[in-house]
Protein backbone atom coordinates (compact mmCIF):
# COMPACT_ATOMS: atom_id res chain seq x y z
CA UNK A 1 0.00 0.00 0.00
CA UNK A 2 1.04 3.52 -0.86
CA UNK A 3 0.01 5.52 2.69
CA UNK A 4 1.07 4.05 5.94
CA UNK A 5 -2.39 4.88 7.76
CA UNK A 6 -5.98 4.38 6.70
CA UNK A 7 -9.04 5.66 8.31
CA UNK A 8 -11.09 3.24 10.28
CA UNK A 9 -14.64 2.84 10.13
CA UNK A 10 -16.54 6.33 11.92
CA UNK A 11 -19.68 5.64 13.35
CA UNK A 12 -22.40 4.38 10.69
CA UNK A 13 -21.68 7.61 8.28
CA UNK A 14 -18.98 9.68 9.28
CA UNK A 15 -16.93 7.38 6.79
CA UNK A 16 -19.90 6.08 4.90
CA UNK A 17 -18.69 7.76 1.71
CA UNK A 18 -14.99 8.36 2.66
CA UNK A 19 -13.80 5.95 -0.71
CA UNK A 20 -15.27 8.13 -2.81
CA UNK A 21 -13.39 11.19 -1.38
CA UNK A 22 -10.08 9.50 -0.49
CA UNK A 23 -9.50 6.15 -2.66
CA UNK A 24 -8.20 8.08 -5.63
CA UNK A 25 -5.55 9.28 -3.92
CA UNK A 26 -4.60 6.11 -2.81
CA UNK A 27 -5.80 6.37 0.67
CA UNK A 28 -7.86 3.27 2.64
CA UNK A 29 -10.80 3.67 4.20
CA UNK A 30 -13.69 1.71 6.37
CA UNK A 31 -16.88 2.18 5.76
CA UNK A 32 -20.17 0.46 8.09
CA UNK A 33 -21.87 -2.04 6.77
CA UNK A 34 -24.21 -2.09 9.51
CA UNK A 35 -27.22 0.14 8.33
CA UNK A 36 -28.53 -1.05 4.77
CA UNK A 37 -31.07 1.92 4.96
CA UNK A 38 -28.41 4.20 5.00
CA UNK A 39 -26.00 1.92 2.55
CA UNK A 40 -29.64 2.25 0.17
CA UNK A 41 -29.94 6.06 0.67
CA UNK A 42 -26.46 6.87 -0.11
CA UNK A 43 -26.75 4.79 -3.45
CA UNK A 44 -29.43 7.11 -4.70
CA UNK A 45 -27.64 9.66 -3.81
CA UNK A 46 -24.66 9.23 -5.40
CA UNK A 47 -26.34 8.06 -8.26
CA UNK A 48 -27.49 11.18 -8.67
CA UNK A 49 -24.83 13.05 -8.37
CA UNK A 50 -23.12 11.14 -11.07
CA UNK A 51 -26.05 10.75 -13.00
CA UNK A 52 -26.41 6.83 -12.97
CA UNK A 53 -29.73 4.62 -13.06
CA UNK A 54 -30.87 4.23 -9.66
CA UNK A 55 -33.32 1.08 -9.43
CA UNK A 56 -34.27 1.10 -5.44
CA UNK A 57 -34.16 -2.06 -3.53
CA UNK A 58 -36.96 -2.22 -1.60
CA UNK A 59 -37.23 -3.88 1.88
CA UNK A 60 -39.90 -6.40 0.94
CA UNK A 61 -37.65 -7.98 -1.45
CA UNK A 62 -36.15 -11.27 -1.26
CA UNK A 63 -32.72 -10.51 0.68
CA UNK A 64 -33.00 -6.98 0.09
CA UNK A 65 -30.62 -6.22 2.87
CA UNK A 66 -27.44 -8.05 1.11
CA UNK A 67 -28.18 -6.91 -2.42
CA UNK A 68 -28.26 -3.23 -0.96
CA UNK A 69 -24.87 -3.59 0.42
CA UNK A 70 -23.43 -5.46 -2.91
CA UNK A 71 -25.69 -2.57 -4.59
CA UNK A 72 -23.91 0.49 -3.17
CA UNK A 73 -20.35 -0.78 -2.52
CA UNK A 74 -20.37 -1.94 -6.62
CA UNK A 75 -21.30 1.48 -7.40
CA UNK A 76 -18.77 2.91 -5.40
CA UNK A 77 -16.06 0.77 -6.84
CA UNK A 78 -17.39 1.90 -10.21
CA UNK A 79 -17.23 5.79 -9.27
CA UNK A 80 -13.32 5.30 -7.59
CA UNK A 81 -12.41 4.06 -11.01
CA UNK A 82 -13.70 6.36 -12.76
CA UNK A 83 -12.41 8.76 -10.87
CA UNK A 84 -8.77 7.16 -11.02
CA UNK A 85 -9.34 7.11 -15.19
CA UNK A 86 -10.20 11.07 -14.99
CA UNK A 87 -7.10 11.62 -12.40
CA UNK A 88 -4.64 9.76 -15.26
CA UNK A 89 -6.07 12.48 -17.76
CA UNK A 90 -4.97 15.48 -15.80
CA UNK A 91 -1.70 17.56 -15.88
CA UNK A 92 0.89 17.64 -13.89
CA UNK A 93 0.24 21.09 -12.85
CA UNK A 94 -0.37 22.95 -9.55
CA UNK A 95 -4.13 22.03 -8.10
CA UNK A 96 -4.70 19.17 -10.19
CA UNK A 97 -6.18 15.66 -8.37
CA UNK A 98 -3.11 14.19 -10.51
CA UNK A 99 -0.28 16.55 -8.27
CA UNK A 100 -2.82 16.47 -5.12
CA UNK A 101 -1.81 12.24 -5.27
CA UNK A 102 1.89 12.80 -5.53
CA UNK A 103 1.92 15.61 -3.00
CA UNK A 104 -0.09 13.73 -0.40
CA UNK A 105 2.54 10.42 -0.54
CA UNK A 106 4.85 9.84 1.75
CA UNK A 107 8.55 11.33 1.41
CA UNK A 108 10.27 8.38 1.64
CA UNK A 109 7.56 6.51 -1.40
CA UNK A 110 9.59 5.25 -3.93
CA UNK A 111 6.90 6.70 -6.13
CA UNK A 112 6.93 10.46 -4.62
CA UNK A 113 11.09 10.47 -5.12
CA UNK A 114 9.89 9.49 -8.80
CA UNK A 115 7.38 12.13 -8.75
CA UNK A 116 10.03 14.66 -7.43
CA UNK A 117 12.94 13.64 -10.19
CA UNK A 118 10.31 14.16 -12.46
CA UNK A 119 9.90 17.81 -11.80
CA UNK A 120 12.99 18.14 -11.85
CA UNK A 121 13.91 16.13 -15.22
CA UNK A 122 14.51 18.96 -17.87
CA UNK A 123 14.75 16.81 -21.32
CA UNK A 124 10.92 16.90 -22.42
CA UNK A 125 11.63 13.64 -23.95
CA UNK A 126 12.39 12.31 -20.59
CA UNK A 127 10.07 14.23 -18.44
CA UNK A 128 6.92 13.01 -20.80
CA UNK A 129 7.95 9.00 -20.32
CA UNK A 130 8.35 10.07 -16.27
CA UNK A 131 5.38 11.54 -16.17
CA UNK A 132 3.18 8.38 -18.10
CA UNK A 133 4.94 5.93 -15.63
CA UNK A 134 3.98 8.04 -12.99
CA UNK A 135 0.34 8.15 -14.50
CA UNK A 136 0.16 3.99 -14.49
CA UNK A 137 1.55 3.41 -11.54
CA UNK A 138 -1.85 5.22 -9.80
CA UNK A 139 -3.67 3.15 -8.08
CA UNK A 140 -6.74 3.69 -5.31
CA UNK A 141 -6.50 3.26 -1.97
CA UNK A 142 -8.91 0.02 -0.54
CA UNK A 143 -12.46 0.33 -0.14
CA UNK A 144 -12.94 -1.92 3.48
CA UNK A 145 -16.05 -2.75 5.24
CA UNK A 146 -16.43 -3.65 8.72
CA UNK A 147 -18.62 -5.75 10.42
CA UNK A 148 -19.29 -5.78 14.23
CA UNK A 149 -19.70 -9.27 14.95
CA UNK A 150 -21.98 -9.40 17.50
CA UNK A 151 -24.63 -6.92 15.65
CA UNK A 152 -25.93 -10.05 14.34
CA UNK A 153 -29.83 -9.77 14.95
CA UNK A 154 -32.34 -12.90 13.37
CA UNK A 155 -34.61 -11.38 10.78
CA UNK A 156 -38.36 -12.55 10.50
CA UNK A 157 -40.67 -13.23 7.42
CA UNK A 158 -44.10 -11.60 7.08
CA UNK A 159 -45.44 -14.01 8.45
CA UNK A 160 -43.17 -13.69 11.90
CA UNK A 161 -41.41 -16.17 11.47
CA UNK A 162 -37.71 -16.26 11.60
CA UNK A 163 -35.51 -16.64 8.84
CA UNK A 164 -32.95 -19.06 7.69
CA UNK A 165 -29.67 -18.02 9.90
CA UNK A 166 -28.11 -16.94 6.66
CA UNK A 167 -30.59 -13.91 6.98
CA UNK A 168 -29.44 -12.94 9.97
CA UNK A 169 -28.13 -8.76 9.99
CA UNK A 170 -24.22 -10.04 10.02
CA UNK A 171 -24.04 -13.06 7.71
CA UNK A 172 -26.38 -10.65 5.21
CA UNK A 173 -24.10 -8.14 5.37
CA UNK A 174 -21.29 -10.66 4.68
CA UNK A 175 -22.65 -12.17 1.68
CA UNK A 176 -23.38 -9.13 0.17
CA UNK A 177 -19.81 -7.71 0.67
CA UNK A 178 -18.90 -11.03 -0.46
CA UNK A 179 -20.74 -10.35 -3.82
CA UNK A 180 -20.07 -7.12 -4.65
CA UNK A 181 -16.62 -6.39 -7.32
CA UNK A 182 -14.89 -4.81 -4.93
CA UNK A 183 -11.34 -6.55 -4.33
CA UNK A 184 -10.39 -5.45 -0.60
CA UNK A 185 -10.98 -7.13 3.37
CA UNK A 186 -13.73 -7.35 5.60
CA UNK A 187 -12.84 -5.57 9.16
CA UNK A 188 -14.46 -7.93 11.55
CA UNK A 189 -14.15 -6.06 14.99
CA UNK A 190 -16.49 -6.50 18.65
CA UNK A 191 -15.44 -10.06 19.25
CA UNK A 192 -15.76 -13.45 17.38
CA UNK A 193 -19.60 -15.31 16.07
CA UNK A 194 -18.82 -18.50 15.02
CA UNK A 195 -21.61 -18.96 12.88
CA UNK A 196 -20.70 -15.81 10.52
CA UNK A 197 -16.87 -17.01 10.60
CA UNK A 198 -17.99 -21.11 9.46
CA UNK A 199 -20.13 -19.01 6.62
CA UNK A 200 -17.53 -17.39 5.25
CA UNK A 201 -16.06 -20.85 3.93
CA UNK A 202 -18.84 -21.00 1.51
CA UNK A 203 -17.77 -18.38 -0.38
CA UNK A 204 -14.77 -18.96 -3.18
CA UNK A 205 -13.44 -14.94 -2.93
CA UNK A 206 -11.32 -15.86 0.21
CA UNK A 207 -10.24 -19.03 -0.86
CA UNK A 208 -6.42 -18.47 -1.99
CA UNK A 209 -5.96 -19.44 -5.96
CA UNK A 210 -3.27 -21.54 -7.13
CA UNK A 211 -0.14 -18.74 -6.84
CA UNK A 212 -1.69 -18.46 -3.25
CA UNK A 213 -3.81 -14.78 -3.71
CA UNK A 214 -6.95 -13.63 -2.38
CA UNK A 215 -9.70 -12.05 -4.28
CA UNK A 216 -10.56 -10.31 -0.87
CA UNK A 217 -9.31 -10.75 2.43
CA UNK A 218 -9.75 -10.66 6.11
CA UNK A 219 -8.90 -8.46 8.72
CA UNK A 220 -9.84 -9.16 12.76
CA UNK A 221 -9.81 -5.93 14.81
CA UNK A 222 -7.67 -6.92 18.25
CA UNK A 223 -7.57 -6.02 21.46
CA UNK A 224 -4.48 -8.34 22.48
CA UNK A 225 -2.42 -11.00 21.18
CA UNK A 226 -4.37 -13.55 22.73
CA UNK A 227 -7.50 -12.71 21.09
CA UNK A 228 -5.40 -12.81 17.66
CA UNK A 229 -4.29 -15.85 18.13
CA UNK A 230 -7.30 -17.57 18.96
CA UNK A 231 -9.24 -15.97 16.27
CA UNK A 232 -6.30 -16.88 14.10
CA UNK A 233 -6.38 -20.45 15.03
CA UNK A 234 -10.22 -20.41 14.28
CA UNK A 235 -9.99 -19.23 10.79
CA UNK A 236 -7.12 -21.00 10.11
CA UNK A 237 -8.45 -24.21 10.81
CA UNK A 238 -11.19 -23.53 8.25
CA UNK A 239 -8.81 -22.55 5.37
CA UNK A 240 -9.00 -19.12 5.87
CA UNK A 241 -6.16 -16.93 6.57
CA UNK A 242 -5.93 -13.55 8.70
CA UNK A 243 -4.61 -11.11 6.59
CA UNK A 244 -4.37 -8.37 9.45
CA UNK A 245 -4.61 -7.83 12.80
CA UNK A 246 -5.69 -4.37 13.41
CA UNK A 247 -5.06 -3.76 17.31
CA UNK A 248 -6.86 -1.01 18.72
CA UNK A 249 -6.25 0.86 22.18
CA UNK A 250 -8.99 -0.89 24.38
CA UNK A 251 -9.74 2.98 25.72
CA UNK A 252 -8.03 6.00 23.84
CA UNK A 253 -10.28 5.27 20.41
CA UNK A 254 -13.41 6.50 19.08
CA UNK A 255 -17.26 4.89 19.41
CA UNK A 256 -17.44 1.89 21.58
CA UNK A 257 -14.55 1.45 24.25
CA UNK A 258 -14.05 -2.15 24.99
CA UNK A 259 -11.24 -2.01 27.30
CA UNK A 260 -8.59 -4.69 28.22
CA UNK A 261 -8.18 -6.01 31.75
CA UNK A 262 -5.70 -3.47 32.41
CA UNK A 263 -3.42 -4.32 29.49
CA UNK A 264 -1.90 -1.37 27.83
CA UNK A 265 -0.84 -0.67 24.35
CA UNK A 266 2.73 -0.82 24.44
CA UNK A 267 2.83 -4.23 26.14
CA UNK A 268 0.42 -5.58 23.44
CA UNK A 269 2.19 -4.35 20.54
CA UNK A 270 5.56 -5.97 22.47
CA UNK A 271 3.93 -9.08 22.57
CA UNK A 272 2.99 -8.56 18.57
CA UNK A 273 6.78 -8.30 17.91
CA UNK A 274 8.13 -10.53 19.56
CA UNK A 275 5.63 -13.81 18.76
CA UNK A 276 4.90 -12.30 14.86
CA UNK A 277 6.76 -14.71 13.25
CA UNK A 278 5.62 -17.61 15.24
CA UNK A 279 2.08 -16.93 14.84
CA UNK A 280 2.36 -16.96 11.11
CA UNK A 281 4.19 -20.19 11.11
CA UNK A 282 1.15 -21.49 13.90
CA UNK A 283 -1.26 -20.43 11.66
CA UNK A 284 0.30 -21.39 8.32
CA UNK A 285 0.43 -24.67 9.61
CA UNK A 286 -3.49 -25.39 10.54
CA UNK A 287 -4.06 -22.97 7.11
CA UNK A 288 -2.29 -25.72 4.95
CA UNK A 289 -3.81 -28.69 6.64
CA UNK A 290 -7.24 -27.51 6.44
CA UNK A 291 -6.82 -26.74 2.50
CA UNK A 292 -5.42 -29.64 1.97
CA UNK A 293 -8.05 -31.66 4.06
CA UNK A 294 -10.71 -29.94 1.28
CA UNK A 295 -8.44 -30.85 -1.57
CA UNK A 296 -7.69 -26.92 -2.39
CA UNK A 297 -4.30 -26.14 -3.46
CA UNK A 298 -1.87 -24.96 -0.75
CA UNK A 299 0.31 -22.49 -1.56
CA UNK A 300 3.78 -22.77 -1.19
CA UNK A 301 5.10 -19.66 0.79
CA UNK A 302 3.35 -18.44 3.87
CA UNK A 303 0.88 -15.85 3.35
CA UNK A 304 1.66 -11.97 5.01
CA UNK A 305 0.08 -10.94 7.84
CA UNK A 306 -0.18 -7.88 8.15
CA UNK A 307 -0.20 -5.88 11.54
CA UNK A 308 -1.46 -2.68 12.12
CA UNK A 309 -2.18 -0.25 15.50
CA UNK A 310 -4.98 2.64 15.41
CA UNK A 311 -6.21 4.42 19.00
CA UNK A 312 -5.06 8.06 19.88
CA UNK A 313 -2.51 8.55 17.83
CA UNK A 314 -1.67 12.06 17.52
CA UNK A 315 1.84 13.12 16.34
CA UNK A 316 4.35 12.08 13.22
CA UNK A 317 6.66 11.45 15.84
CA UNK A 318 4.62 8.70 17.21
CA UNK A 319 3.83 7.39 14.18
CA UNK A 320 6.92 6.91 13.13
CA UNK A 321 8.24 5.30 16.57
CA UNK A 322 5.29 2.69 16.22
CA UNK A 323 6.33 1.66 12.72
CA UNK A 324 10.09 1.28 13.70
CA UNK A 325 9.90 0.41 16.88
CA UNK A 326 7.31 -2.07 16.71
CA UNK A 327 7.35 -3.10 13.16
CA UNK A 328 3.94 -2.82 12.15
CA UNK A 329 2.80 -1.60 9.01
CA UNK A 330 0.71 0.88 9.21
CA UNK A 331 -1.86 3.27 11.72
CA UNK A 332 -5.05 4.00 11.80
CA UNK A 333 -6.40 7.61 12.37
CA UNK A 334 -9.83 8.26 13.09
CA UNK A 335 -11.07 10.74 15.35
CA UNK A 336 -8.84 13.76 13.60
CA UNK A 337 -10.24 13.10 10.40
CA UNK A 338 -13.39 13.96 11.70
CA UNK A 339 -12.33 17.69 11.18
CA UNK A 340 -11.68 17.14 7.44
CA UNK A 341 -14.74 17.01 5.30
CA UNK A 342 -12.93 16.19 2.47
CA UNK A 343 -12.25 12.99 3.90
CA UNK A 344 -15.65 12.23 6.15
CA UNK A 345 -18.91 13.18 6.09
CA UNK A 346 -20.11 15.58 9.35
CA UNK A 347 -22.80 17.56 9.11
CA UNK A 348 -22.12 21.91 9.77
CA UNK A 349 -23.28 22.05 12.96
CA UNK A 350 -21.40 18.89 14.40
CA UNK A 351 -18.53 20.20 12.73
CA UNK A 352 -18.74 22.74 14.75
CA UNK A 353 -18.27 21.42 17.81
CA UNK A 354 -15.79 19.07 17.40
CA UNK A 355 -13.47 21.76 15.83
CA UNK A 356 -14.51 23.26 19.60
CA UNK A 357 -14.40 20.24 21.41
CA UNK A 358 -11.70 20.78 24.85
CA UNK A 359 -11.12 17.97 27.42
CA UNK A 360 -14.27 17.87 29.43
CA UNK A 361 -16.64 17.99 26.37
CA UNK A 362 -15.82 14.70 25.65
CA UNK A 363 -16.27 11.80 28.21
CA UNK A 364 -16.98 7.83 28.16
CA UNK A 365 -20.62 7.56 28.22
CA UNK A 366 -23.22 5.19 29.50
CA UNK A 367 -25.63 6.21 26.25
CA UNK A 368 -25.20 2.91 24.06
CA UNK A 369 -28.13 0.46 23.89
CA UNK A 370 -25.61 -2.19 23.76
CA UNK A 371 -24.44 -1.66 27.77
CA UNK A 372 -21.09 -1.35 26.62
CA UNK A 373 -19.35 2.51 27.44
CA UNK A 374 -19.78 5.01 24.20
CA UNK A 375 -16.80 7.85 23.59
CA UNK A 376 -19.06 10.87 23.26
CA UNK A 377 -19.25 14.75 22.88
CA UNK A 378 -21.53 17.14 25.08
CA UNK A 379 -23.87 18.83 23.51
CA UNK A 380 -24.62 17.28 20.47
CA UNK A 381 -28.53 17.56 19.09
CA UNK A 382 -29.38 14.04 19.45
CA UNK A 383 -28.54 14.26 23.23
CA UNK A 384 -30.66 17.32 22.68
CA UNK A 385 -33.84 15.32 21.02
CA UNK A 386 -33.10 12.78 23.62
CA UNK A 387 -33.33 15.41 26.75
CA UNK A 388 -36.80 17.07 24.50
CA UNK A 389 -38.52 13.78 24.91
CA UNK A 390 -37.73 13.23 28.78
CA UNK A 391 -39.46 16.63 29.51
CA UNK A 392 -42.39 16.27 26.73
CA UNK A 393 -42.86 12.92 29.36
CA UNK A 394 -42.37 10.69 26.10
CA UNK A 395 -38.92 9.34 27.01
CA UNK A 396 -36.97 6.97 24.45
CA UNK A 397 -36.79 6.68 20.66
CA UNK A 398 -39.55 5.02 18.54
CA UNK A 399 -36.75 2.56 17.12
CA UNK A 400 -37.81 2.03 13.31
CA UNK A 401 -34.13 0.04 11.90
CA UNK A 402 -33.78 -1.96 15.22
CA UNK A 403 -30.11 -2.60 14.94
CA UNK A 404 -29.26 -2.66 18.57
CA UNK A 405 -32.31 -4.41 19.56
CA UNK A 406 -30.98 -7.07 22.72
CA UNK A 407 -33.34 -7.06 25.70
CA UNK A 408 -36.03 -9.64 26.24
CA UNK A 409 -37.18 -8.24 29.80
CA UNK A 410 -40.72 -7.20 29.30
CA UNK A 411 -40.76 -8.80 25.40
CA UNK A 412 -41.01 -11.57 23.77
CA UNK A 413 -39.08 -10.67 20.90
CA UNK A 414 -35.20 -8.37 22.04
CA UNK A 415 -35.97 -4.74 21.86
CA UNK A 416 -33.91 -1.76 22.18
CA UNK A 417 -32.86 0.04 25.50
CA UNK A 418 -32.76 3.23 23.98
CA UNK A 419 -36.59 2.31 22.61
CA UNK A 420 -40.07 4.33 23.73
CA UNK A 421 -41.21 0.48 24.22
CA UNK A 422 -38.86 -0.36 26.83
CA UNK A 423 -38.18 2.84 28.44
CA UNK A 424 -41.88 3.03 29.44
CA UNK A 425 -41.99 -0.34 30.35
CA UNK A 426 -38.92 0.08 32.67
CA UNK A 427 -40.16 2.82 34.27
CA UNK A 428 -43.43 1.59 35.29
CA UNK A 429 -41.59 -1.10 36.58
CA UNK A 430 -39.45 1.21 38.78
CA UNK A 431 -42.31 2.73 39.92
CA UNK A 432 -43.60 -0.41 41.05
CA UNK A 433 -41.00 -1.12 43.65
CA UNK A 434 -41.57 1.86 45.79
CA UNK A 435 -37.74 3.13 46.19
CA UNK A 436 -36.20 5.58 48.06
CA UNK A 437 -36.54 8.72 46.05
CA UNK A 438 -32.51 8.85 45.74
CA UNK A 439 -32.28 5.06 44.81
CA UNK A 440 -35.05 5.62 42.19
CA UNK A 441 -34.11 9.00 40.76
CA UNK A 442 -30.54 7.11 40.08
CA UNK A 443 -32.37 4.07 38.55
CA UNK A 444 -34.26 6.15 36.62
CA UNK A 445 -31.63 7.93 35.07
CA UNK A 446 -29.40 4.81 33.76
CA UNK A 447 -32.87 3.80 31.96
CA UNK A 448 -33.30 8.04 30.34
CA UNK A 449 -29.44 7.88 29.44
CA UNK A 450 -29.44 5.72 26.83
CA UNK A 451 -29.43 7.56 23.12
CA UNK A 452 -30.89 5.92 19.48
CA UNK A 453 -27.79 5.24 17.95
CA UNK A 454 -29.12 3.75 14.79
CA UNK A 455 -30.64 7.41 13.52
CA UNK A 456 -28.27 9.25 15.89
CA UNK A 457 -24.52 7.93 14.12
CA UNK A 458 -26.36 7.67 10.55
CA UNK A 459 -28.27 11.40 9.99
CA UNK A 460 -25.19 13.28 9.42
CA UNK A 461 -25.44 12.00 5.77
CA UNK A 462 -28.90 12.48 5.20
CA UNK A 463 -28.76 16.08 6.80
CA UNK A 464 -25.61 16.86 4.13
CA UNK A 465 -27.55 14.83 1.17
CA UNK A 466 -30.67 16.77 1.98
CA UNK A 467 -32.27 13.67 2.84
CA UNK A 468 -33.58 14.37 6.24
CA UNK A 469 -37.23 14.46 6.69
CA UNK A 470 -38.73 14.16 10.10
CA UNK A 471 -37.45 15.49 13.11
CA UNK A 472 -35.27 12.43 14.11
CA UNK A 473 -33.56 12.27 11.01
CA UNK A 474 -31.71 15.44 12.41
CA UNK A 475 -30.27 15.14 15.52
CA UNK A 476 -26.69 13.51 15.41
CA UNK A 477 -24.72 11.77 17.38
CA UNK A 478 -21.03 11.67 17.44
CA UNK A 479 -18.60 9.24 18.94
CA UNK A 480 -15.05 10.75 18.84
CA UNK A 481 -12.18 9.57 20.86
CA UNK A 482 -10.32 11.78 23.77
CA UNK A 483 -7.51 12.52 21.10
CA UNK A 484 -10.08 15.46 19.91
CA UNK A 485 -9.27 17.64 22.08
CA UNK A 486 -5.95 18.27 21.10
CA UNK A 487 -7.08 19.10 17.70
CA UNK A 488 -8.92 22.29 17.48
CA UNK A 489 -10.42 23.86 14.04
CA UNK A 490 -11.42 22.43 10.45
CA UNK A 491 -8.43 21.39 8.23
CA UNK A 492 -7.85 20.88 4.48
CA UNK A 493 -7.25 16.84 3.69
CA UNK A 494 -3.19 17.69 2.68
CA UNK A 495 -2.88 19.36 6.09
CA UNK A 496 -3.88 16.95 7.99
CA UNK A 497 -1.78 14.07 5.42
CA UNK A 498 0.74 16.29 6.25
CA UNK A 499 0.85 16.23 9.62
CA UNK A 500 0.70 12.67 9.90
CA UNK A 501 3.92 12.92 8.12
CA UNK A 502 5.44 15.26 9.80
CA UNK A 503 5.05 18.07 6.84
CA UNK A 504 2.48 20.33 9.20
CA UNK A 505 1.47 20.85 12.51
CA UNK A 506 -2.76 20.66 13.16
CA UNK A 507 -2.16 20.23 16.97
CA UNK A 508 -3.73 23.06 19.38
CA UNK A 509 -2.03 24.90 22.20
CA UNK A 510 -3.32 22.09 24.73
CA UNK A 511 -0.26 20.09 26.50
CA UNK A 512 -0.60 16.99 24.89
CA UNK A 513 1.27 13.89 27.13
CA UNK A 514 2.40 10.83 24.71
CA UNK A 515 -0.63 8.69 23.81
CA UNK A 516 1.06 6.03 26.12
CA UNK A 517 0.41 8.27 29.24
CA UNK A 518 -3.24 9.38 27.51
CA UNK A 519 -4.27 5.66 27.42
CA UNK A 520 -2.36 5.43 30.96
CA UNK A 521 -4.71 7.78 32.65
CA UNK A 522 -7.55 6.52 31.02
CA UNK A 523 -7.46 3.30 32.09
CA UNK A 524 -6.64 4.47 35.90
CA UNK A 525 -9.82 6.36 35.72
CA UNK A 526 -11.69 3.45 34.54
CA UNK A 527 -10.17 0.96 37.07
CA UNK A 528 -10.83 3.84 40.20
CA UNK A 529 -14.67 4.23 38.40
CA UNK A 530 -14.97 0.23 38.76
CA UNK A 531 -13.47 0.25 42.33
CA UNK A 532 -16.14 2.72 43.36
CA UNK A 533 -18.50 1.21 41.94
CA UNK A 534 -18.00 -2.28 43.29
CA UNK A 535 -16.49 -1.88 46.89
CA UNK A 536 -19.79 -1.48 48.56
CA UNK A 537 -20.45 -5.31 47.67
CA UNK A 538 -17.09 -6.89 46.41
CA UNK A 539 -17.46 -10.43 45.75
CA UNK A 540 -14.12 -12.41 45.78
CA UNK A 541 -14.23 -12.65 41.74
CA UNK A 542 -14.50 -8.91 41.15
CA UNK A 543 -11.71 -8.53 44.05
CA UNK A 544 -9.60 -11.15 41.35
CA UNK A 545 -10.64 -8.67 38.54
CA UNK A 546 -9.57 -5.82 39.96
CA UNK A 547 -6.28 -6.73 41.71
CA UNK A 548 -5.49 -8.35 38.48
CA UNK A 549 -6.48 -5.04 36.54
CA UNK A 550 -4.01 -3.35 38.86
CA UNK A 551 -1.04 -5.46 38.73
CA UNK A 552 -1.32 -5.10 34.96
CA UNK A 553 -1.27 -1.70 34.79
CA UNK A 554 1.51 -1.50 37.22
CA UNK A 555 3.30 -3.96 34.78
CA UNK A 556 2.51 -2.18 31.72
CA UNK A 557 3.88 1.29 34.25
CA UNK A 558 7.26 -0.17 34.49
CA UNK A 559 7.99 -1.41 30.65
CA UNK A 560 7.21 2.11 29.27
CA UNK A 561 9.86 3.37 32.07
CA UNK A 562 12.49 0.57 30.24
CA UNK A 563 11.23 1.99 26.96
CA UNK A 564 11.60 5.62 27.94
CA UNK A 565 14.81 6.49 25.59
CA UNK A 566 13.22 4.40 22.74
CA UNK A 567 10.38 6.50 22.74
CA UNK A 568 11.71 9.61 22.78
CA UNK A 569 14.95 8.80 21.18
CA UNK A 570 17.42 11.37 21.34
CA UNK A 571 15.43 13.90 23.04
CA UNK A 572 16.63 13.88 26.51
CA UNK A 573 13.92 16.52 28.11
CA UNK A 574 10.90 14.65 26.66
CA UNK A 575 12.15 11.45 27.78
CA UNK A 576 12.75 13.11 31.44
CA UNK A 577 8.97 14.46 31.24
CA UNK A 578 7.68 11.03 30.27
CA UNK A 579 9.40 9.16 32.86
CA UNK A 580 7.75 12.00 35.66
CA UNK A 581 4.32 11.26 33.93
CA UNK A 582 5.00 7.66 34.50
CA UNK A 583 6.03 8.11 38.05
CA UNK A 584 2.92 10.05 38.68
CA UNK A 585 0.79 7.75 37.29
CA UNK A 586 2.05 4.84 39.30
CA UNK A 587 1.86 6.72 42.43
CA UNK A 588 -1.72 6.98 41.88
CA UNK A 589 -2.15 3.17 41.41
CA UNK A 590 0.11 2.52 44.68
CA UNK A 591 -2.05 4.77 46.61
CA UNK A 592 -5.55 2.99 45.09
CA UNK A 593 -4.76 -0.06 45.64
CA UNK A 594 -7.17 -2.69 46.76
CA UNK A 595 -7.95 -2.43 50.94
CA UNK A 596 -11.00 -3.78 51.35
CA UNK A 597 -11.68 -7.52 51.92
CA UNK A 598 -14.51 -9.46 49.74
CA UNK A 599 -17.09 -11.26 50.77
CA UNK A 600 -17.76 -14.38 49.75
Amino acid sequence: MLHTFHLPVMGLAFSIDSPLKVAQYGISSVLSLSDDTLLEQMREYYSGIYQKAFVPISSKEEDYRARRITAYLDLVDELVNLQIARMKQDQFEPGTKLTRYFTLLPDRSSLRVRYLQMLEEAAPAKKQQLQQELREAIEPGRIDVNIMTKLDRTNYSKEGEPLPQEFSDALSAFRGFARSTVQSAVVFSAGMNMRLFSYIEQFPEFIPDNEGNLRKQIIIKVSDYRSALVQGKIMAKKGLWVSEFRIESGLNCGGHAFATDGYLLGPILEEFKQHRGALQVELYSLFCAALASKGIHVPRTVPDIRVTVQGGIGTAEEQEFLMKHYEVNATGWGTPFLLVPEATTVDAETLQLLSKAKAEDLYLSPISPLGVPFNSLRGTSSEALKNYRVEKGKPGSPCVKKHLVSNSDFTKDPVCTASRQYQRRKLEELAAQGLPQEEYKAEEAKVLVKECLCEGLANTALLIAGMSKRASEKAVAVCPGPNLAFFSGVFRLQEMVDHIYGRFNALNQTYRPHMFINELRMYIDYWKNKKAEQMDTLTVKQQKYLQGFWQELLKGTAYYKQQASEVYAGNLEKQVLFIDELLEAEDQLLRSRLGATATA
